[in-house]
């Protein structure tokens, strides 16, 4: 059973990266759930580690980035610009298109406002590094809290 929730796991881990899978919501699940299965005080306690990790990843998903773009000069309309293209380009394009679709609405938008291709284009760029640095972010609470449960499951065995 304990192999079941480790492929759990990594599965929501594979959701931080793939569009669809709810990633570190699954990952918190599967936790919640070895814990209710367990019973046991320690469990639940490695569940709230879990926990932490996991939200304190979530916030930093979006606060680091959001200020990265605050300072880059990029408004709240360049990220909806951003949505609107990623689930355009996840319908055309699928999987890869929520990628493209994204950087494509992101640069219209900012085109739009500065009315600059190349201002827009160094929008866009520091636009793409914000997210990236909160899928990274997001990932490496993932990672993190996988391997809170992962040693600690062991070690209860």
């Amino acid at each position: 059973m304990l192999l079941l929730y480790g492929v759990a796991m990594v599965v929501g881990l594979l959701g931080v990266l793939v569009p669809g899978i709810p990633g570190l919501l699954l990952v918190a699940g599967v936790a919640a759930l070895w814990a209710y299965e367990d019973g046991s005080g320690s469990a639940w306690a490695v569940f709230g580690g879990v926990l932490v990790v996991l939200v304190l990843g979530t916030i930093a998903k979006y606060v680091l980035p959001s200020r990265t773009l605050r300072d880059a000069g990029a408004p709240r309309s360049t990220l909806l610009f951003g949505l609107l293209g990623a689930v355009v380009g996840f319908f055309v394009i699928p999987v890869v298109g929520l990628l493209i679709g994204a950087i494509l609405g992101v640069y219209v938008g900012e085109l739009r406002r500065l009315r600059d291709a190349t201002a827009a284009r160094r929008s866009t760029v520091a636009t793409a590094k914000a997210i990236g640095i909160g899928l990274v972010l997001e990932l490496v609470a993932g990672v993190l809290a996988v391997a809170i449960w992962f040693v600690a499951a062991l070690a209860m065995r």
